[in-house]
Protein backbone atom coordinates (compact mmCIF):
# COMPACT_ATOMS: atom_id res chain seq x y z
CA UNK A 1 0.00 0.00 0.00
CA UNK A 2 2.80 2.40 0.85
CA UNK A 3 4.54 1.65 -2.45
CA UNK A 4 1.36 2.40 -4.39
CA UNK A 5 1.00 5.69 -2.52
CA UNK A 6 4.59 6.66 -3.35
CA UNK A 7 4.10 5.80 -7.03
CA UNK A 8 0.85 7.80 -7.12
CA UNK A 9 2.48 10.89 -5.60
CA UNK A 10 5.47 10.47 -7.91
CA UNK A 11 3.22 10.78 -10.95
CA UNK A 12 1.13 13.59 -9.49
CA UNK A 13 4.27 15.57 -8.65
CA UNK A 14 5.64 14.89 -12.11
CA UNK A 15 2.51 16.23 -13.80
CA UNK A 16 2.48 19.27 -11.55
CA UNK A 17 6.03 20.22 -12.48
CA UNK A 18 5.65 19.65 -16.22
CA UNK A 19 4.83 22.44 -18.62
CA UNK A 20 2.76 20.09 -20.73
CA UNK A 21 0.99 18.46 -17.76
CA UNK A 22 -2.20 20.47 -18.06
CA UNK A 23 -2.31 19.88 -21.80
CA UNK A 24 -1.90 16.15 -21.29
CA UNK A 25 -4.74 16.06 -18.76
CA UNK A 26 -6.91 18.03 -21.19
CA UNK A 27 -6.20 15.46 -23.91
CA UNK A 28 -7.00 12.63 -21.50
CA UNK A 29 -10.27 14.32 -20.55
CA UNK A 30 -11.28 14.83 -24.17
CA UNK A 31 -10.51 11.19 -24.98
CA UNK A 32 -12.59 9.98 -22.03
CA UNK A 33 -15.46 12.23 -23.09
CA UNK A 34 -15.33 10.84 -26.63
CA UNK A 35 -15.19 7.25 -25.40
CA UNK A 36 -18.02 7.48 -22.89
CA UNK A 37 -20.35 10.12 -24.33
CA UNK A 38 -20.10 10.17 -28.10
CA UNK A 39 -19.31 6.53 -28.88
CA UNK A 40 -22.08 5.40 -26.51
CA UNK A 41 -24.63 7.05 -28.77
CA UNK A 42 -23.53 4.89 -31.70
CA UNK A 43 -23.17 1.57 -29.87
CA UNK A 44 -26.14 1.82 -27.50
CA UNK A 45 -29.00 3.42 -29.40
CA UNK A 46 -32.03 4.62 -27.45
CA UNK A 47 -34.34 2.46 -29.59
CA UNK A 48 -33.12 -0.67 -27.81
CA UNK A 49 -33.91 0.75 -24.39
CA UNK A 50 -37.41 1.87 -25.43
CA UNK A 51 -38.53 -1.07 -27.55
CA UNK A 52 -37.66 -3.95 -25.22
CA UNK A 53 -38.52 -4.97 -21.70
CA UNK A 54 -35.68 -5.99 -19.40
CA UNK A 55 -35.89 -9.68 -20.32
CA UNK A 56 -36.18 -8.92 -24.02
CA UNK A 57 -33.10 -6.66 -23.83
CA UNK A 58 -31.01 -9.42 -22.29
CA UNK A 59 -32.21 -11.93 -24.91
CA UNK A 60 -31.49 -9.47 -27.71
CA UNK A 61 -27.97 -8.70 -26.51
CA UNK A 62 -27.26 -12.38 -25.87
CA UNK A 63 -28.26 -13.21 -29.46
CA UNK A 64 -26.21 -10.31 -30.86
CA UNK A 65 -23.03 -11.12 -28.95
CA UNK A 66 -23.17 -14.90 -29.16
CA UNK A 67 -23.07 -15.15 -32.94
Amino acid sequence: MILAKKVFYFYIDGFRNMKEGKTLWLIIGIKLFVMFAIIRVFFYPAAVTKDFSTEQKSEHFYKQFSR
